[in-house]
């Protein structure tokens, strides 16, 4: 039974990674499941400089889901090849940094800096962040920011460059299409839903900022249908994630045209979900028949 999954120049022992803001740096989750039978840990954003976050409250329960506007907080870049790095190297599964900025100039210091880091697989480019030199609209919603900035970071790294893109938007396949041409090695969807919790008695959204990202098995429909969109319209690999609790949900994505997938916010429920989804993947093909999890996708094609 062949597990692993190759994305670029690398290859991931196993499909079931963490997905990232949900999982910390790594090493606060090492008390509670062995990250090593991870196939990937995708790291807390990383930006230029320290993020203080949002205003409290950052989450909020919906039904079926988790709404949160934590305002991509972390150490900033130093730091993070400083303190949160280090702990993770001597782990078997791929570290994936994901990289946040407001321009591209800091996506590129971010990369830069990064990249002569031991120990670390990957970036995969938060595309959801606002651009603050175009009116604050995020980098994913334009294909042609998208194709710029991948190649610009395509031109630093050969590290595997995994574009992690925003469903909110009119047709995900085109943005997926413009980070191909881009030069990045897989796409990674979906990020967090818009929406809006409202206190009925204080007659405010609950979220200072007013919307948050939705996430949680309310969004696994919609990233199911993403990533059967986007598979369907890109050569390169697509990493499927939103709403994962099982391995069935899991393998829905797979079967969706996913090599690979990410849990998130179930996390935050068991932590030892992706235990749990990884081993039900591997029963399943054992099951089916099927010898190798990167085959599991051509069965719907």
């Amino acid at each position: 039974m062949i597990l692993s999954v190759k994305i670029g120049s690398g290859t991931l022992n196993n499909p079931v990674g963490v997905a990232s803001g949900t999982f910390g740096y790594g090493s606060e989750y090492e008390q509670l499941l062995d990250l090593s039978r991870l196939g990937a840990i995708y790291t807390k954003a990383v930006t230029l400089e320290a993020r203080a976050g949002n205003e409290i409250p950052r989450m909020v329960e919906t039904p079926s889901g988790l709404l949160n506007s934590i305002g991509l907080a972390n150490v900033g870049v130093e730091r993070f090849l400083a303190e949160k790095l280090p702990p993770l190297t001597g782990l078997r599964c791929a570290i994936i940094a994901n990289v946040a900025g407001a321009s591209e100039d800091e996506y590129a210091a971010v990369v830069e800096r990064l990249d002569g880091a031991p120990g670390l697989f990957g970036y995969e480019i938060n595309l959801s962040c606002p651009n603050v030199r175009h009116g604050g609209l995020a980098f994913g919603t334009d294909p042609r920011q998208i194709e710029r900035l991948t190649g610009r970071l395509r031109a630093i790294t050969a590290k595997p460059l995994i574009v992690k893109l925003t469903p909110n938007v009119t047709d995900i396949a085109v943005i997926a299409k413009a980070a191909e041409a881009g030069g990045a090695d897989a796409i990674s969807c979906i990020n967090t839903l818009v929406g809006m919790v409202i206190d009925t008695g204080t007659r405010r959204p609950v979220l200072p900022l007013g919307s948050g990202g939705l996430s949680g098995p309310a969004v696994r429909p919609v990233g199911v249908a993403m990533t059967w969109k986007v598979s369907r319209s890109v050569a390169i690999p697509v990493i499927g994630m939103g709403g994962i609790m099982t391995a069935d949900d899991a393998l829905q994505y797979l079967l969706a045209g996913a090599s690979a997938v990410q849990i998130g916010t179930g996390t935050f429920v068991d932590p030892s979900i992706p235990i749990k989804v990884l081993e039900g993947i591997e029963e399943y093909c054992v099951r089916e028949g099927i010898d190798s999890v990167e085959k599991v996708k051509e069965f719907l094609k």
